[in-house]
């Protein structure tokens, strides 16, 4: 199933299930209200949402109305702990620890505070887990995997690391991703297309900047299981623990205050997975 987390005015706003072609949602209110309570309780709650996701794509659910991802925040919109994982040089998982109190939605504005220095903007697939047990295996661990989505972290150029981050309009199960979700990997492609069009910098003229991979899962060394059992080879993990692996495209070039990013990942129909996530960055008010 796909899930939405709709703004309300809360800092974890209303929970809806997307319909399967994200043209309609419905709110689960009746359900759970929010996407943290569907984790605490994911074998109670998870098969009533099933059946509203049956029904809202029959057609025949009572209170649907049209999706609009502008309307969304983050999924999960803050999540307990945030890691991004990759391979060390000799192989081995490596974990960061990222912020995670504050993820945006998937059409937030970005403000930035690099000035000229610009700033970098990288994809990452991302999963979020139930309770995994500590010293769980990879194979295992798998099974933790509750949803996937798409996030996009701003990076500065200078002086830091990631910053911000944003988190695409809907959540899947793995179960929606088909055959496209195999072995711990997404076999999704990835599109990414940046515009530069910079009302603070009218110098820098305007430009589409294209990017994007046939197939994430060949650019991922360790597949998300193995992140997984690496995050709690020393401690239990609750959940609401989200976990990325970078996507490998990254920025063509710096971006300043103006400059827009929009990035996607598609089944092999050309469907969008997790609908996109369109961001523009802002100087700071004065």
């Amino acid at each position: 199933m796909k899930l939405a987390t709709f703004q309300d005015g809360s800092r974890d706003g209303q929970l809806a299930v997307v319909s399967r072609d994200m043209s309609s949602a419905h709110f689960a209110s009746h359900v759970a209200t929010t996407l943290q309570q569907l984790l605490d309780d994911w074998n109670f709650i998870s098969p009533q949402l099933e059946d509203l996701y049956a029904t809202l794509n029959g057609g025949k659910a009572r209170h649907a109305f049209p999706f609009d991802a502008r309307l969304c925040m983050a999924p999960l919109p803050r999540a307990y702990q945030r890691l991004a994982g990759s391979a060390a040089t000799d192989g081995s998982p490596r974990l960061l620890h990222l912020a995670s109190d504050d993820l945006l939605g998937p059409c937030a504005d970005v403000t930035t505070f690099a000035g000229e220095a610009g700033v970098d903007s990288s994809a990452a697939l991302a999963v979020i887990t139930g309770d995994v047990p500590m010293g769980v295996d990879a194979a295992a661990a798998l099974d933790a995997v509750r949803l996937l989505l798409l996030v996009n972290d701003w990076s500065l150029l200078r002086g830091g690391g990631p910053w911000a981050a944003a988190c695409s309009p809907v959540a899947v199960t793995p179960e929606d991703l088909g055959a496209a979700w195999r072995g711990g990997r997404a076999h999704l492609r990835f599109e990414r297309f940046e515009r530069l069009d910079r009302v603070e910098h009218p110098g820098a003229g305007q430009a589409g900047q294209p990017a994007g991979l046939d197939d994430i899962a060949a650019g991922m060394p360790l597949h998300l299981g193995e992140l997984i059992a690496a995050a709690a080879s020393t401690r239990r993990l609750r959940a609401g623990c989200m976990l990325s692996c970078a996507i490998g495209a990254g920025t063509v070039q710096p971006l300043l205050p103006g400059d827009s990013v929009r990035a996607e990942l598609l089944g092999s129909d050309g469907q969008s997975a997790f609908g996109a996530i369109e961001q523009r960055l802002v100087a700071p008010a004065a």
